[in-house]
């Protein structure tokens, strides 16, 4: 977000609890004092300052409510006070946790923002809190606030050992875009959308994942045989075999970004058949913005005791 600001020559401030060529100000968001000193004179309010799933083995439930729930009513009060046009919180996808695994034999689950979430860990739990958080100081006190459900971005390989080994990195990451990803390039421009838009919807909550190519029809298919319904829609095997490529052999979900592009004019630019485009064109499939942006990881050392990027918990 900030170097994209910075690009567009936006007068932005970065606040971060760690020092970066990105950071102005040096702080947590639960100081109230810090955060009522860089928020005058601001207009827009971009929230994006969390702890999630990757420090749940390594951080205290206290600290995911500390950041992810105390800290963003310090901010919502200091938006509130300093009259801010705009707060975009950026949420997760993660809130919806097991309402997203399907019963044995049920089809897929098309995830909308009507699924009721059923957060698994604190991760979820707190980010589904300072959802509500946002919610009430729109109601209460008529602060413009968009909530965007995020899907995964991150570069750093899968914690799943199985998935692991089961595809390579790239393979593995490609897939998701059917289902499950988004290019953090995108991510950028739904956030720069969502400013736009606060003031003429209030509040609002949307899902942030890469466009699917699947309809609603294609639930049930898509557990038992993936690769077809993948076909109809965007021819991949012979590309797939050329790379050693392979689809898992069943989809548990679908997120589904059609109010984030209907109503915040979203137009993303990286989904399955774009992907493909450019593999086959010997291009990258990331955007520069992810390029640019790279692996900022998790944490400040890396745990050479773990099998995976970090610990799960």
């Amino acid at each position: 977000m900030v170097r994209r600001l910075r690009l567009d020559g936006a007068d932005v401030i970065g606040v971060d609890v760690s020092d970066s060529p990105t950071t102005t100000r040096q702080g947590s968001v639960a100081d109230a004092e810090l955060m009522a000193d860089v928020m005058r004179g601001v207009d827009v309010v971009w929230h994006t300052a969390t702890l999630h799933k990757p420090h749940v083995a390594t951080h205290s439930k206290q600290a995911f409510i500390e950041t992810n729930v105390s800290g963003t009513l310090v901010l919502l009060e200091a938006a509130v006070a300093e009259g801010v046009r705009a707060f975009v919180f950026t949420s997760t996808t993660s809130v919806y946790g097991d309402a997203m695994k399907p019963a044995a034999g049920a089809p897929a689950v098309w995830v909308t923002e009507s699924l009721a979430p059923r957060p698994k860990n604190i991760y979820g739990v707190t980010k589904l809190a300072a959802e509500d958080l946002c919610r009430l100081f729109h109601r209460n006190h008529g602060l413009d606030c968009l909530v965007l459900r995020t899907s995964r971005f991150f570069p750093e390989e899968d914690d799943s050992e199985t998935q692991r080994a089961g595809f390579s990195d790239e393979n593995l990451k490609v897939n998701e875009f059917l289902y499950r990803r988004v290019d953090v390039g995108d991510v950028v421009d739904a956030h720069l959308c969502a400013a736009g838009r606060a003031p003429a919807i209030g509040h609002g909550l949307y899902i942030v994942s890469a466009t699917t190519p699947f309809a609603e029809a294609d639930v049930a298919d898509l557990v038992t045989d993936p690769a077809s319904v993948v076909e109809r829609y965007v021819p991949h095997r012979e590309l797939y075999a050329e790379r050693s490529w392979s689809l898992p052999e069943s989809f548990d979900r679908v997120y589904v970004n059609a109010r984030a592009r209907r109503e915040l004019g979203w137009s993303p630019e990286w989904d399955f058949a774009a992907i493909l485009g450019k593999v086959r064109k010997g291009q990258g499939w990331r955007s520069e913005t992810a390029l640019s942006v790279g692996s900022k990881g998790y944490h400040p050392r890396t745990f050479d005791e773990v099998d995976g990027p970090y610990p799960v918990g």
